[in-house]
């Protein structure tokens, strides 16, 4: 494991762990130079590097290899003016994507691209246009190593804690430091010695020079230790050796650069430096020692010593940890620079070793591999993964072979089935996978909504494969698969499709790939096993909190509620044989021709599988009769929301949860659940039925604009005939409603699907709710009573209330909320910010939508099942609202009419101290003698009709001179409005508003169950209309309703330039975004590489105007849409870039 302490000069890892402490180390250096330099020496040399050095602002557009996708500031100087050369660190280059431009000390920024990083040591180049700058006289910086020496005076200048120009000074302490150790699974430089100083470098330095009081580049800024003021400085010999190629290879071109190749070898070993004390102790014969140090330099303290083998490498089987090497073709090598200066001269070659094991001398013959094609330079970008080969650094992290399939993100697809960044992709669909292109030939075979096995392995637990299921995306969350290919001409990667035209995975997802996902067998409850491994919870973590644009690290982390599977991923047991439609089994996973063993169709077999289920249902010996009853309609929900489109403020990706069948026939079945369980529309539902042992997919139909409650369709020939017979649809018992004191039975599922059941009795049948307003506003139930009982199973535990024949009286549902938390701590007794997490249509990049020192909580409440059955009898009968195709069929869906204000309840004693009146009081009293209460207004949703007519404080006293006292009563007299035929929507209000009675006629508005169904993808940040739970606030901006920004992703331009979520895009270039359309015609007429002018408002009113630079390349501005006519969401681009134009 790394040194915690250390890191990476410009991304460094802020921790409180204890560091190791550093070998003693008795060797003696070479003598101090004295220091004759005077402080006008040193002006003068700063006078001429401080111009050469420039602020460098790179953004990795998708994670891969060892870096995720960041901004981050760093620094890199000039080495060579006339052809454009910036030196600069590996990790500020890139292994990957990466997007930049450096700012000189006058202010002026040019774009650079990486012509260059090298795939070991943590240097790089990138490349500027020298006509670019204009306005500044500089000269390049000269890179002298041979005048680095312990004692030199230094002084390193760069944007150190993003300070433009910094200047600190340090004295060289050691030439002969082991390479630093920053992390595990992430970049490491090795085989090269480091030097050391005191000069406390911070975040933003990488790539600053070391330079001496003659104003030569000594050294090369690189990481520092944060438990000290200690920096490593990487030298500076292969540096001049890259750059010398990189000057002759331009030579031979005129206006264009061009690639160039500088020769790198491997052995893929790692080498430490040890004493002579610690080889001797290896087993180093002490002739060879006599040898070694008289053919050795003066002041030589050690040898090379093998520390790991790559498996697969040149070396493996050949060299082992603890082999000394003594000569090299003959040549005693003991240093780094000797070595690695004739692997690279030998690419291709063998070379002769001669080592010492154990005291024992041994002779090896080894080719030189070519280090450049064990480093990936392509990656397959699917359903948001980035996945690409192995490469050297993380083969020599993991021990793994390079060139095995890599999963750098997981994306949506593969995070859905529980694969985590990291993993090694062994078998796919029945296939073995040992490269990227055996991976992509099973994908294109695939269909959308296929679901196929999958096996991996990771560094963590490499010792055992683990198998999950995976679902091909049906919707278009994502751009169809792309490969990327690095092109160092210009510095981009080209993407290219990844799959021919006719790949099944190109089709749009239809009825019949419903069908297919639901025949292929499924898990239900434990886990998942293929060839005897089990499928453990991987700890893969998702991060979702605001970050600076300082260079930093997050670890992905996942985060789940309720509901949230917050004990992480949930487990499952494959069920062996899974009846489809047409009564045949599926019996594995093969791609195109399922074997399938056809069941002899008889009606006595098809019985007695009827009747081992419906024993099993009822197989409970001590069940109450209402758990018998209502155990076949129970469905435990797992619901997955696409990063592509976390919308309306929902705070996770992984939600799990108890519904029940309100409604079963053959061409449509409905189930209903809270919205903690399904929060979106836009999700990937999964339905497992408790009467039989059957997952299928289910769609959202209905979410209702205010109670806490979602429709889902299901298809019922997808159970397959003995399924269908079994599972049913519960008997709604709306009236009479619950009283205090009545007994019911709450029933619900285990995470095994087992019913679960207790006898309970209602405490308070009317508890109004008082939600606060989260952080980032998402859905809140308000306007709404619930019920308590006097005993449950806690607050993850959601079901149905029922009564003793297993009638359902309401849905016992679990509610969101947030609360302060201001002590929260780590483990390190450190403060730290809620995150929650979230992705990007590119990579998994992560989204996100703002900090917060709340934690997320969940409760459990009823709710009765009248607002639901009202819903269903409109839904069954046939509605007046949009048609929606379900399972094949359109159907008119309901509209909602509502007052669109946020009421709360005030006691009438509360009232009568406000001035109301006795005759109300009576009147209120009269006819509600439970409640005595009246509703006041706590605010009205911005943009509805009851804006600017009610105020906060009104009391609502009747409507059309009926005294209210409730929430319902406000819903049945917006109900009788839809019944009326001679009415404008409007109720007339009889309110008291600061000591008078007012009457007034107040808009109501009607609303569909959709939820919302369009976001834009612009510049990497997610937009759409204000949601409810945003209105609630009360506020729209004054230039309109705007465009709402939701989430923003890492590595985008929004990202680089800071345009965060829950703020509005209100003008772009000076022109109005009132709503989507006008901001899809604003933003169809910019330009690839423009900067645009975007003016913005906070949540808070505050304006704000920003500019950002638009990238179409790997930022293309495209639209989610929901089609009804097809029950699909369609991805549509709306502006994009031809990569053969760049």
């Amino acid at each position: 494991m790394g040194d915690p302490a250390e890191r990476l000069g410009s991304e460094g890892l802020d921790s409180g762990a204890a560091v190791k402490t550093d070998d003693l180390c008795m060797e003696i250096d070479p003598p101090f130079q004295e220091n004759v330099a005077t402080a006008e020496d040193w002006r003068k040399a700063l006078n001429k590097v401080v111009p050469a050095v420039v602020v460098l602002r790179t953004t990795a557009t998708r994670s891969f290899d060892t870096e995720s996708a960041a901004a981050s500031y760093a620094t890199g100087f000039i080495v060579d003016k006339r052809r454009g050369i910036i030196l600069t660190n590996r990790h500020v280059v890139k292994p990957g994507p990466v997007v930049a431009e450096a700012m000189f000390l006058n202010r002026e920024e040019v774009p650079v691209h990486p012509i260059y990083r090298d795939p070991v040591h943590d240097f790089g180049f990138f490349r500027y246009d020298p006509g670019a700058i204009q306005f500044l006289n500089y000269e390049e910086i000269p890179l002298a190593p041979e005048a680095a020496c312990v004692g030199l005076e230094i002084r390193v200048v760069g944007n150190d804690s993003g300070e433009k120009v910094s200047i600190l000074a340090g004295t060289l302490a050691r030439l002969d430091r082991d390479a630093p150790h920053y992390k595990k699974d992430g970049y490491n430089d090795f085989n090269t010695f480091y030097m050391q100083a005191a000069s406390g470098t911070k975040g933003g330095s990488s790539g600053s020079p070391v330079i001496d009081w003659q104003g030569r580049a000594v050294a090369l800024n690189a990481g520092s230790k944060s438990s000290s003021a200690s920096a490593f400085f990487l030298p500076l010999e292969q540096v001049v050796r890259a750059l010398r190629f990189l000057q002759k290879g331009s030579e031979t071109y005129v206006d264009k650069w061009k690639a160039v190749s500088i020769p790198r070898g491997t052995l893929q070993v790692t080498f430490l430096h040890k004493g002579f004390d610690e080889t001797r102790r290896l087993g180093l014969r002490s002739e060879t020692e006599q040898i070694v140090r008289h053919a050795s330099p003066a002041g030589e303290t050690g040898m090379l010593v093998v520390d790991s083998v790559v498996p697969g490498g040149p070396g493996y089987k050949h060299l082992e940890p603890g082999d000394v090497l003594v000569r090299v073709n003959g040549e005693v090598i003991t240093q780094f620079l000797k070595l690695e200066t004739l692997l690279d001269d030998s690419v291709n070659k063998n070379i002769e070793l001669q080592i010492e094991r154990g005291g024992t001398s041994k002779s090896l013959t080894l080719l030189v591999q070519d280090l450049h094609s064990i480093t990936p330079d392509y990656f397959l970008e699917v359903s948001g993964a980035v996945i690409h080969p192995l490469s050297y650094q993380q083969a020599r992290n993991f021990r793994f072979h390079c060139g095995l399939v890599y999963v750098a993100e997981p994306g949506y697809m593969l995070f859905r089935a529980g694969v985590p960044r990291h993993a090694i992709i062994k078998k796919f669909a029945g296939e073995e996978i040992s490269c990227l292109e055996e991976l992509i030939s099973v994908l294109s075979k695939l269909s959308r909504g296929a679901r196929v096995p999958l096996e991996y392995i990771s560094y963590m637990d490499r010792h055992r494969r683990k198998s999950v299921l995976v679902t091909v995306d049906r919707h278009e969350w994502y751009a169809p698969s792309q490969i990327y290919t690095r092109d160092d001409s210009t510095g981009l990667w080209i993407a290219k499709p990844a799959f021919q035209h006719d790949s099944p995975f190109l089709s749009s997802g239809s009825a019949k790939d419903v069908e297919n996902l639901s025949r292929h067998p499924v898990s239900l409850t434990g886990e998942h096993t293929c060839g005897g491994h089990v499928c453990e919870d991987n700890n893969q973590e998702l991060v979702d909190g605001v970050t600076s644009m300082e260079t930093n690290y997050e670890d992905p982390s996942e985060c789940v509620s309720h509901h949230n599977a917050s004990d992480g991923v949930v487990k499952k047991r494959r069920v062996g044989e899974d009846l489809s439609a047409d009564g045949s089994v599926v019996a594995d996973f093969s791609l195109n021709d399922t074997r399938e063993t056809k069941l002899e169709k008889s009606s006595v077999i098809q019985d007695d599988m009827l009747m081992d289920y419906q024993g099993a249902t009822a197989a409970a010996a001590n069940a109450s009769v209402a758990e018998r009853v209502i155990e076949p309609t129970l469905v435990m929900f797992e619901v997955h929301v696409p990063p592509s489109c976390m919308l309306d403020g929902v705070h996770s990706q992984h939600f799990f949860g108890t519904g029940v069948i309100i409604y079963h026939s053959q061409d449509m079945g409905l189930v209903a659940v809270d919205k903690n369980t399904v929060a979106i529309s836009a999700s990937d539902v999964m339905l497992s039925f408790a009467a039989f042992p059957v997952e299928i997919p289910g769609e959202v139909v209905f979410l209702h604009p205010v109670h806490n409650y979602a429709l889902i369709s299901y298809d019922p020939a997808a159970l397959g005939p003995v399924g269908g017979s079994v599972v049913r649809a519960a008997e709604l018992l709306p009236e009479p409603a619950l009283h205090r004191g009545d007994s019911v039975y709450l029933v619900g599922l285990s995470r095994s699907l087992q019913a679960t059941s207790r006898k309970s009795v209602v405490t308070n049948p009317c508890a109004a709710l008082n939600i606060g307003s989260a952080d980032s506003p998402r859905y809140r139930a308000t306007n709404m009573e619930v019920i308590e009982l006097d005993t449950d199973f806690g607050s993850t535990f959601s079901g149905v209330l029922t009564d003793e024949q297993g009638r359902v009286q309401a849905i016992w549902g679990s509610f969101s909320t947030q609360k302060k938390d201001k002590r929260r701590k780590t483990k390190t007794g450190k403060r730290r910010e809620k995150t929650n997490f979230t992705q990007t249509s590119k990579g998994y990049l992560m989204l996100k939508f703002g900090c917060s020192t709340s934690e997320d909580h969940q409760f459990v409440r009823g709710i009765p099942i009248y607002a639901i059955s009202q819903v269903l009898d409109k839904i069954v009968s046939g509605a007046n609202g949009p048609p929606l195709l379900i399972n094949g069929v359109k159907r008119p869906m309901p509209l909602v009419r509502i007052l669109e204000v946020e009421l709360y309840p005030t006691l009438l004693s509360k009232a009568r101290s406000f001035g109301l009146s006795d005759d109300w009081v009576q009147a209120l009293v009269k006819k509600d003698p439970v409640r005595r209460q009246v509703l006041r207004v706590k605010g009205c949703l911005a943009g509805s009709k009851a804006e600017n007519l009610l105020e906060q404080g009104d009391m609502v006293l009747a409507i059309n001179k009926e005294p209210v006292t409730c929430f319902r009563d406000i819903e049945n007299a917006c109900q009788a409005l839809d019944k009326s035929n001679n009415n404008d929507g409007k109720l007339h209000l009889t309110i008291f508003r600061q000591g008078q009675e007012v009457e007034l006629l107040v808009g109501t508005d009607v609303r569909d169950g959709n939820g919302t169904a369009r976001a834009i993808n612009w510049c990497g940040c997610i937009v759409q209309d204000p949601h409810p739970a945003v209105r609630a606030l009360g506020f729209l901006p004054e230039e309109g309703h705007g465009v709402y920004v939701a989430r923003w992703c890492h590595g985008s331009p929004v990202h680089r330039y800071g345009l965060y979520a829950l703020q509005w895009i209100v003008e772009i270039n000076g022109k109005p975004t009132r709503n989507l359309d006008s901001f899809v015609d604003v933003t169809k007429e910019l330009e690839h590489g423009e900067f645009v002018r975007v003016k913005t408002i906070h949540l808070n009113g505050k304006p704000r105007v920003l500019t950002l630079k638009q990238d179409l390349h790997y930022w293309p501005t495209w639209e989610l849409r929901f089609d009804p006519d097809t029950a699909m969401w369609h991805r549509i681009i709306i502006k994009g870039l031809n990569c053969s134009t760049v």
